[in-house]
């Protein structure tokens, strides 16, 4: 009996010296321990093996669970506790071979090996019960109808990683509304698992792949997180630190990012930190989409370099682009802020050959980019007013507006689509609001069209509707809209009434644009002088003076006439009433067949002379691809003509080009009639 429990005992103390050797290690809920020491393709069977052998290893597998040795007859059993302990078994340790005392204390080695499978199989249904089953945010925004389900499902079991929470949360906010999203962030923030959620992912930053940190990250920005917290700003700083973990499918969504936030200072660095890897890695970009994104993402003031390098990338890829792609590639190019001419018209030309089906967004989009690169196609520009000339139906008014207001800042005046809109806004006028009738009255009076006989009809709806407005509308947008119909010469009777109270004129001339309303507020009173306004002939608006208009000495043409008339037989750079000037002035007898010496008294006292102004016109003076003239040079040659003036337009970049013998038979034609040319040659021929 001694012996029996001499050799237990012993064997007791040599299994006791290996437990305080072990490092007991706190296992974390989200399915990975800290510090990484333990394996989790531990296999009790390798522990009966080396029991087998007689402990030849000198280190030990590791065990998950504490064993706890007791005896129940022949077999031994273990009971799990809640932490892993790690067993190192030395020989120094160990001086000799654990043994049992064959006769007292024999223990069979098959039934210990039957035992520990059997507690094998109770480990794995602990260890199951302990660890949640990793779930992807795929699942997650498919199981959860709202933000606090999915934190509802991480305070109960935490997964690694804690970013799919985040990601399945922005994958449910995009199905909402924007009432409803708005609702949700607030519960969102509000709810108990919120912070906890957020140290998770924080702590996790640097050790989750890369690409679920950039996705969480972006959740995290898209779901209005605010960007000077402490979890956005560490999201930042680890990005900066593993920013050569990209790849492409990384460096897509880490320029989304980029596109989404503000400047800050870890936002700029990152940014800079982008654009050197682009520089690097631009020719091993393969898909057409991520160099989209990459481009939109580096910025206006991105180095030209690197702006020209991604030109080329996109220009070798050209053949690639699919007809999305090149209607992207308008907005991109805007972006950055670099006007490549060969990607645009490339791209002009796949997308007026499939305008067809095209979204009204991407359209807006086009004309926006092509704006703010200071870029004109004239078929584009065609195929797109067509496009949409052809579907005016399936289209809202306002979308329609929206899309002529882009027109006219080109001095595009699709003419199909304008008569089209004057028809529709004729018969539906309820749909126009206050900001909608100004527009509508600035795009048509600046780009000087009219519709045959509905345009009188169109004119006193736009004036019906904007009086019902009356008290509501500012005193600019009242100026705004006087001075357009004045253009059009349409007076409205209750509206030129409210403009001219004193109130309103006071706060035009000190509030707002004030030299831009001056301007506008001269044009309103030389209309009401001039034209056949049916009221305030007498007005007197006492107004700041216009700033002195800038004269463009025309060289060209002055020597031209030089030529043709000769010394004295015209005027240059003549002030009129009105704030208008004129280039040139000449008089002429009442058939324009005799140029007459210039003098002031002539023109004074003689019925029979003919005022002849020259004006020398830019391009930007008429409407795009067109010798139509706008509403400001339409409604100057018309109170010129109420002035006693003949009026004669000299395009400046057609004289340019022509030889000076040319621009004088050029000008002879433009000043003299047809009828008298043959008299005015035999003229000519007899001053030389």
């Amino acid at each position: 009996m001694n012996n029996r429990a001499g050799s237990f005992l012993w064997n007791l103390r040599q299994l006791s010296t290996l437990v305080p050797t072990g490092r007991t290690v706190r296992l974390y809920p989200l399915a990975f321990c800290r510090p990484n020491i333990a394996y989790s393709n531990w296999n009790q069977r390798n522990l009966l093996n080396t029991f087998g052998n007689k402990m030849h290893s000198s280190t030990r597998s590791l065990f998950q669970d504490a064993l706890i040795f007791k005896s129940e007859g022949d077999g031994c059993q273990t009971k799990g506790i809640s932490t892993a302990t790690v067993f190192t078994v030395d020989k120094l340790l160990c001086p000799r071979r654990l043994s049992f005392d064959s006769k007292h204390f024999l223990v069979s080695v098959n039934e210990l090996k039957k035992s520990f499978h059997q507690e094998a199989s109770d480990e794995d249904v602990l260890t199951k019960r302990r660890k949640p089953a990793l779930i992807s945010s795929r699942k997650l925004s498919q199981e959860c109808n709202s933000l606090s389900d999915v934190l509802d499902i991480f305070s109960k079991a935490p997964t690694f990683p804690s970013s799919n929470y985040f990601s399945a949360m922005w994958t449910i906010a995009k199905r909402m509304s924007e009432d409803q999203k708005r609702f949700e962030k607030q519960l969102m923030f509000n709810h108990p698992a919120f912070n906890q959620l957020c140290e998770h992912v924080m702590r996790e930053a640097k050790i989750m792949y890369f690409d679920n940190l950039l996705f969480s990250l972006h959740a995290i920005v898209k779901l209005g997180i605010p960007q000077n917290t402490l979890l956005v700003q560490t999201l930042l700083r680890v990005v900066q630190e593993r920013i050569n973990e990209c790849d492409e499918k990384c460096l897509s969504v880490l320029s989304t990012i980029l596109n989404t936030m503000e400047p800050c200072k870890n936002v700029d660095v990152l940014l800079a930190g982008l654009r050197m890897l682009v520089d690097e890695q631009v020719w091993k970009i393969k898909h057409v989409f991520t160099l989209q994104t990459v481009m939109r993402s580096i910025g206006k003031d991105a180095p030209i370099g690197l702006k020209r390098k991604l030109e080329m990338k996109a220009l070798k890829e050209l053949d690639q682009f699919s007809v999305l792609n090149c209607q992207h590639m308008f907005e991109v190019l805007a972006a950055m802020n670099h006007r490549s001419i060969i990607l645009l018209n490339e791209c002009s030309k796949r997308v007026t050959s499939n305008i067809h089906g095209c979204p009204f967004k991407i359209l807006i989009n086009i004309l926006q980019s092509c704006r703010d690169l200071q870029y004109i196609n004239i078929d584009l520009f065609k195929g797109i007013a067509d496009y949409v000339a052809t579907t005016f139906d399936i289209w809202k008014l306002k979308k329609v507006l929206f899309l002529l207001i882009l027109f006219e800042n080109f001095g595009f005046r699709p003419v199909g689509l304008m008569d089209l809109f004057i028809k529709k806004a004729a018969d539906e006028p309820g749909f126009l609001n206050v900001k909608s009738l100004v527009g509508i009255l600035n795009v048509y009076s600046s780009l000087n069209h009219f519709y045959k006989c509905q345009t009188h009809e169109f004119l006193e709806v736009m004036a019906s509707a904007l009086t019902g407005s009356l008290h509501h509308i500012s005193s600019e947008n009242l100026l705004n809209a006087v001075c357009s119909f004045c253009w059009m010469n349409y007076f409205p009777l209750a509206l030129i009434n409210q403009l001219l109270q004193k109130d309103i004129i006071d706060d035009l001339l000190t509030s707002g644009d004030v030299e831009r309303n001056v301007h506008r507020l001269h044009v309103v009173a030389a209309c009401l002088k001039l034209d056949d306004a049916p009221c305030h002939k007498d007005l007197d608006l006492v107004l700041p003076q216009l700033p002195p208009t800038t004269f463009c000495p025309q060289p060209k043409v002055a020597a031209a006439l030089s030529d043709l008339l000769g010394e004295g037989c015209f005027s240059q750079s003549v002030q009129l009433p009105h704030n208008y000037f004129i280039d040139f002035e000449i008089r002429m007898d009442a058939n324009q067949s005799q140029v007459l010496p210039f003098s002031d008294v002539d023109v004074v006292t003689s019925t029979d002379i003919q005022r002849v102004a020259v004006l020398c016109v830019p391009k930007s003076a008429y409407c795009l691809d067109s010798t139509h003239p706008k509403g400001y040079l339409a409604m100057k040659m018309r109170h010129l003509k109420i002035m006693g003036f003949h009026v004669i337009l000299v395009n400046n970049w057609e004289v340019e080009k022509l030889e000076m013998k040319d621009a004088v038979a050029f000008l002879k034609t433009k000043i003299y009639s047809p009828k008298a040319l043959s008299s005015a040659d035999i003229h000519l021929q007899s001053t030389c």
